[in-house]
């Protein structure tokens, strides 16, 4: 029979494919039994209990102990990794650092959402993704960094919200459902109002969105991305450099194939790639016919040209469309509807890709914020100082 020290070399090959390191290296191993029967008990850690990737550990488990010569079964149990044990994990891996200036000290994760190309339904799938985590206990900010197609404060019911500074001078972010904190372009300009930037303004305003706002501790910041491979990704490559991307595409090949150059962009500018979304996978009657009019596919055979997760196949249904015109996620209007019940799984599994919460630090007390790129509202109405 090998010992627990072969045993646990051969463990090596079993490799986690979010962090790309082995579980040995990861110390996910938390113990290993030997019988004289042949018989191997490993027990591996995982970092959350609905974790979506628990078979593939399972199976490379189970792969690599029975390689071994002496071994005629392995019995494989789990369990999950203590708050102590998570926050080791992370200072190992070296994450945790605060973003320039203190900004964003208290956020856990950034979660930059885009697309290859516009119409794909991203900034919904923004908006619903945010409630069906804040639906899971999480607490949730909103960044629409899309500032020529904004449409966060619509689909959160926030139209006519003007947003307030508090005693340090930062802009408090709207609240929508679930408490969730918006902030967007369209709360500062006249309702659809053309906004005409380039490079420099988009950076600046980008800029004072993640650090002149008050975002306070949030597990996670979803920021919603213009369409393509603009100036907007580039700054917030800069910003965030420890944001992780999640692409959204529609089942349609040309539309994959188009999203596969966003992708090339995150490559380029080093985020991290967490998963691919699938949206508008089939359209679903409300007689439950379902009816597959952008094709079918397109979504895996990204993930998997990517090497990474396929976290959610969204169908299209008539309620999705109808509450974001109406100000109401459809994951609070109606989780029984076949879209919210799918958006609810990819935000789960969003939260098995990203268990493991920052430790709190202290924020920066930074200088009062410059609003100059902001436009006011029509009429002299500019934003108001507590």
């Amino acid at each position: 029979m090998p010992t627990q020290d072969q045993i646990r070399e051969a463990l090596r090959a079993v490799i986690d494919p979010e962090l790309r390191k082995d579980i040995v290296e990861l110390e996910m191993v938390r113990s290993i039994d030997v019988h004289d029967n042949g018989v191997v008990d490993v027990k591996v850690s995982l970092t959350t209990p609905g974790c979506p990737i628990r078979s593939h550990f399972q199976t490379g488990v189970a792969t690599a102990v029975k390689a071994l010569d002496g071994v005629n079964s392995v019995n494989i149990s789990f369990d999950v990794l203590s708050d102590e044990e998570k926050g080791n994990l992370q200072r190992k891996l070296g994450r945790g650092g605060p973003l320039p200036s203190g900004a964003l000290a208290q956020v856990a994760n950034v979660i930059c959402v885009g697309s290859g190309k516009g119409g794909v339904g991203k900034s919904s799938v923004t908006a619903n993704l945010a409630a069906a985590l804040a639906a899971e206990g999480k607490s949730v900010g909103v960044l629409d960094a899309d500032v020529w197609g904004y449409s966060q404060p619509r689909m959160f019911g926030l139209g006519a919200t003007r947003p307030k500074v508090n005693e340090q001078r930062k802009i408090i972010p709207p609240v929508a459902h679930e408490g969730i904190k918006v902030m967007s372009i369209g709360f500062f300009i006249e309702e659809d109002a053309a906004v005409v930037w380039r490079g420099p303004m988009l950076h600046k305003a980008l800029q004072q969105f993640l650090e002149d706002v008050d975002w306070g501790a949030l597990d996670y910041l979803l920021v919603d991305l213009p369409p393509g491979t603009g100036d907007v990704g580039m700054t917030l490559a800069q910003l965030l450099p420890d944001a992780r991307f999640l692409l959204v595409t529609t089942p349609q090949p040309v539309a994959q194939k188009v999203a596969r150059r966003s992708a090339e962009m995150a490559g380029k500018v080093r985020l991290e790639i967490a998963g691919v979304v699938e949206n508008m996978s089939g359209f679903v009657t409300p007689g439950n016919e379902r009816f597959e009019i952008f094709g079918a596919g397109g979504g895996q055979l990204l993930a998997d040209e990517l090497g990474v997760p396929l976290l959610g196949q969204i169908p299209l249904t008539m309620p999705l469309r109808e509450q974001a015109d109406a100000g109401t996620p459809l994951v609070v209007a109606d989780p029984d509807d076949p879209a919210a019940q799918a958006i609810r799984q990819t935000a789960r599994g969003l939260i098995a890709l990203t268990p493991i919460e920052l430790p709190v630090m202290q924020t920066v007390t930074p200088a009062a914020p410059s609003l100059d790129v902001i436009p006011p509202r029509p009429m002299g109405m500019s934003l108001p100082m507590a």
